[in-house]
């Protein structure tokens, strides 16, 4: 028993060891996108996770990126690897003694959080302060969401060309405990900057009062309903 207690713990000592990585970055490709070489010469793409930069080609794509760069250029970093993306990257937090490098993206209106995949509620906060004093891309009139510019310059699908008036297939269900409190307090269309907001407050949050017709589309004066 006691060499099977001993097994077990180097297992899970091995596969903690495996969440994390350390290292020094020797490039910054964008506001959450680094390179990280570590023990061995080994490179390893990183993306930060739950933010979204603004992309290269938007306003403040490359004021993004030197902030990022100016925090963790040349420096040793550790990341905790939360995912592996479709792209291969490591997904996780950037952290530079004690410091996360992700919030502090988005707390100097460098970066959005990624709703889509978000789940700490001090991220949403942190936007929350950036954009109520109108911090980095948070001055502009109307910044518009990376995810949304991608989509835009992606085009329209065949199917959103077939159907645009499609509704969900499941209805949305309310999240609970620490992914419930990331979604804020916000409840009313008023409140919603952008329709890609909007629709994250239906259908991960469950807000149903933004969709008060039942059609699927939150917000129709964001969302064009």
């Amino acid at each position: 028993m006691r060499f099977l207690f001993l097994w077990l713990c180097l297992t899970v000592t091995a596969s903690a060891a495996a969440e994390s990585l350390a290292g020094r970055v020797v490039s910054v490709l964008d506001g959450d996108t680094i390179t990280l070489l570590s023990v061995g010469n080994v490179q390893t793409r990183v993306r930060l996770a739950q933010i979204d930069a603004p992309e290269k080609r938007q306003d403040y794509g490359q004021a993004s990126k030197r902030a990022l760069s100016d925090w963790v250029s040349g420096k040793k970093v550790t990341v905790e690897v939360a995912d592996t993306d479709r792209y291969g990257r490591s997904v996780g937090k950037v952290l530079i003694g004690g410091t996360d490098v992700n919030l502090e993206q988005v707390r100097a209106g460098m970066a959005w959080v990624y709703r889509k995949y978000a789940y700490d509620p001090g991220y949403f906060s942190a936007e929350d302060e950036a954009r109520a004093v109108r911090r980095g891309l948070w001055s502009q009139p109307n910044p518009v969401p990376p995810w949304e510019f991608r989509h835009k310059s992606r085009g329209p699908s065949f199917w959103d060309d077939f159907n645009p008036t499609r509704k969900p297939t499941q209805t949305p269900r309310p999240l609970s405990g620490v992914a419930a409190s990331a979604c804020g307090s916000k409840r009313t269309c008023q409140e919603m900057t952008t329709c890609d907001e909007a629709r994250y407050y239906l259908t991960r949050c469950g807000v149903k009062s933004l969709d008060r017709d039942g059609d699927g589309v939150p917000c129709e004066g964001l969302c064009g309903g």
